[in-house]
């Protein structure tokens, strides 16, 4: 089995590849468009700003191909985030995928809410194979500034300011707001469960 990581200039990338290592995963870094078609599995990682890895995307015709693809498709962090029809984050088109929005955190006070988001939370409301074997309320690590507003994918949720989705899922589509790849056992079960997809 392939697992093809989408290479676009985004942060932690190695972090991922790790990850995947330590499962036994046949990970590589690609943008190569036939290799990513052809791969088992596509891990859409991120750490970065949404209309720079836009225009990274389009550049190599991965804006075409990715919401095409059909095999189990995991975006993580920014690449959740891609994935859906539009970020405020330098109001950012992006993929479509999900028809949901992108916002910034607007948190009433400074001295209640941080923005960037960065910690550990807990995840809410499982409905996925994505997250089988997991406590309810089990922790995550986050580090964002921006989120998936709750809609009918929304498959987990996560209370920072106000309910985000934590993680999405439609069709061969799964996502996650925080990183799996920091998250220990918590994220490795669920990208373990990714690999039995």
């Amino acid at each position: 089995m392939e697992v093809a990581v989408i290479k676009y200039n985004a942060g932690n990338v190695q972090s991922v590849l790790y990850a995947l290592e330590r499962l036994g995963a046949n990970a590589v870094l690609t943008d190569d468009f036939e290799r990513i078609s052809k791969a088992d599995k596509v891990i859409f990682p991120g750490q970065g700003e949404a209309s720079t890895a836009m225009r990274y995307l389009k550049e190599k015709k991965l804006d075409l191909l990715i919401p095409e693809l059909k095999q189990p498709f995991f975006g993580v962090c920014l690449g959740q985030q891609l994935l859906c029809e539009h970020s405020e984050e330098n109001d950012t088109p992006c993929l479509g995928v999900f028809p949901v929005k992108v916002k910034r955190f607007q948190p009433a006070s400074v001295n209640e809410f941080k923005v960037p988001h960065v910690g550990w939370n807990s995840i809410t409301n499982y409905q996925s194979p994505l997250l089988e074997g997991l406590q309810e309320e089990s922790f995550v690590y986050y580090v964002h500034s921006f989120y998936c507003e709750l809609s009918e994918y929304t498959i987990a949720s996560t209370n920072y300011v106000l309910d985000f989705a934590a993680l999405m899922q439609k069709d061969n589509f799964y996502t996650m707001q925080a990183h799996p790849e920091k998250s220990g056992l918590v994220g490795e079960r669920i990208l373990k469960n990714f690999l039995s997809l």
